[in-house]
């Protein structure tokens, strides 16, 4: 495969970065993952920590490439989500580790994703959005049936509230997963904390990967680095993976 691939994680203006991000990649497949702690549950750090080592580790323990990419995702996030709800095991449900989570699989010149909460994927092409994750969240609900328009979202009082996370109930949470994505020339995947898009437009991360654009990693960090600038002074950590497709 010819692939370039980043990935950066800041802490913006908190005290603890609570954000685990990954690369995994072999000659046939590549992993990407973000995994967000939720800061309102104690040990939100290590949940996102843990569901991010459980991935890998099974990524890493299977023949490449993959004969069912959407399997492993469903097995994948099962697993993280049963090794986050033992982190808690014996505290109140409402102290329970917890983390979202959005992973990408790229190989065969094909994509697969999934997601968990309000951690997202973004697929660009030409720079511009081709499609992107909707959040398991009572707000993108309202966006979706139009009841808010996108400004609104940043300042609404539920944005914070997500319906599914890893971790909390052993209950298997709701998931998303995409179907195959073929992909072409110049194609961009993201999977990233709502750190890095909560005060960005999707037009602005597309904007990023524009074709000719420079180095996949000076780039990424420079979308970090603009999330967090956008966000102060209460800015969030700003996680996120990206893969550059070459065909």
């Amino acid at each position: 495969m010819r692939v370039e691939v980043a990935d950066v994680s800041l802490i913006g203006d908190r005290d603890e970065n609570q954000d685990w991000v990954a690369v995994a990649s072999t000659d046939d497949a590549v992993l990407l993952v973000a995994m967000d702690g939720m800061g309102g549950h104690v040990d939100g750090g290590r949940a996102a920590e843990t569901g991010c080592r459980t991935l890998l580790g099974l990524f890493a323990a299977q023949p490449k490439p993959l004969f069912d990419p959407q399997g492993f995702l469903h097995l994948g996030l099962g697993r993280a989500h049963a090794e986050v709800v033992a982190l808690g095991g014996g505290l109140p449900l409402d102290l329970r580790p917890r983390a979202t989570c959005a992973v990408c699989l790229v190989q065969r010149g094909e994509a697969w994703w999934a997601h968990i909460g309000d951690s997202r994927v973004y697929h660009f092409r030409g720079g511009a959005v081709r499609t992107r994750t909707r959040d398991h969240s009572h707000v993108e609900q309202l966006l979706r049936e139009g009841s808010i328009h996108e400004d609104e979202v940043r300042g609404h009082p539920l944005r914070n509230y997500v319906e599914c996370c890893l971790g909390g109930e052993p209950a298997l949470p709701e998931m998303s997963l995409s179907g195959r994505v073929p992909l072409a020339d110049g194609d961009v995947l993201l999977v990233c904390t709502d750190g890095v898009w909560t005060h960005l437009r999707d037009a602005e991360l597309a904007a990023c990967w524009m074709p000719g654009a420079r180095d996949c990693r000076e780039t990424l960090q420079e979308l970090a680095s603009a999330a967090v600038r956008a966000n102060a002074p209460h800015s969030d950590n700003a996680s996120a993976a990206v893969l550059c497709w070459r065909a």
